[in-house]
């Protein structure tokens, strides 16, 4: 069945001049046929939210987020994902904390000790890829410690901002970048999920990275006390998420990394963001 793709007006301006109002049709969002990880059917509503009070929420987004839970694999995610043209209107807006060189300082800290944990299984050399990089912290402290650091992210602004300040960005999905086994390390903090098919990530991730190369992922922990508790105060920012479409669970994460020959090597929490997880994992040889 098709749905009717709804007409939402609103408002934009060109260079400061008066506001004009556009027609756009779009279909929100695209619902998954089954659980994005196991294609179970058995998909069952945990909990609907209000999405409305989100710093990037647009009306072209629906106002509520329904949230799913698959009963094979036990995995939370949304009911679908968005549409090329609402992904389009999103990516055109950037929280402050996410522009490239946005308070770099406290960051550093951060990222020296996410950059220490994978250090600790490979030289600090050779290719850093950084997924959706955000404020580029992450890849100012690799090159510290010697890695040479290059950016890849689906904000055109970011990725000038990036160039700007010297630094290799490419506004490019992660499938369609660069040249197999280029990489030692890839870097995905925060970016599975975001993706309606972690899966691709992974499988990009693998085919980037060479033998033995390392994967760091980090993204919020859906189950654990930390996370409980927020629910229990009513105080969870990533129900309502909007770029968000997947809740992982540390068990849930493990066995997709090895589905997609990875190994784990350590688990970690991340200082990154709230209730928060990081696992360092290695590519399989073969």
């Amino acid at each position: 069945m098709t749905d009717k793709f709804p007409s939402i007006s609103f408002s934009f301006t060109y260079g400061g001049q008066k506001p004009q109002t556009a027609l756009v049709t779009a279909k929100p969002r695209v619902r998954f046929e089954g659980c994005p990880l196991c294609s179970s059917k058995q998909m069952s509503e945990l909990r609907s939210v209000d999405c409305t009070i989100h710093p990037l929420y647009h009306p072209l987004v629906p106002p509520h987020m329904t949230w799913m839970r698959c009963a094979a694999c036990e995995h939370v995610c949304t009911d679908g994902y968005f549409s090329a043209e609402v992904l389009s209107v999103i990516f055109g807006k950037t929280s402050e904390n996410q522009r490239p060189g946005s308070g770099f300082e406290q960051a550093r800290f951060h990222s020296a000790r996410m950059v220490e944990r994978v250090a600790r299984h490979c030289a600090p050399q050779g290719r850093w890829l950084d997924v959706g990089f955000g404020n580029g912290s992450l890849l100012f402290t690799a090159e510290e410690f010697g890695f040479d650091p290059v950016g890849i992210d689906l904000r055109p602004s970011s990725v000038e901002a990036m160039r700007k300040l010297g630094f290799e960005a490419h506004c490019v999905d992660m499938a369609d970048y660069g040249e197999d086994g280029s990489c030692s390390v890839v870097s995905m903090a925060d970016v599975l999920e975001h993706m309606p098919f972690p899966q691709r990530g992974l499988e990009a991730a693998r085919r980037l990275l060479k033998p033995g190369g390392i994967l760091f992922v980090s993204m919020p922990h859906y189950n654990c006390a930390a996370w409980r508790l927020l629910d229990s105060g009513n105080a969870n920012p990533f129900w309502a998420e909007i770029e968000h479409y997947h809740n992982f669970s540390r068990r849930r994460l493990d066995l997709l990394l090895q589905d997609f020959g990875f190994d784990v090597l350590g688990y970690g929490v991340s200082e990154r963001y709230r209730v928060c997880m990081e696992m360092i994992a290695r590519r399989r040889e073969g």
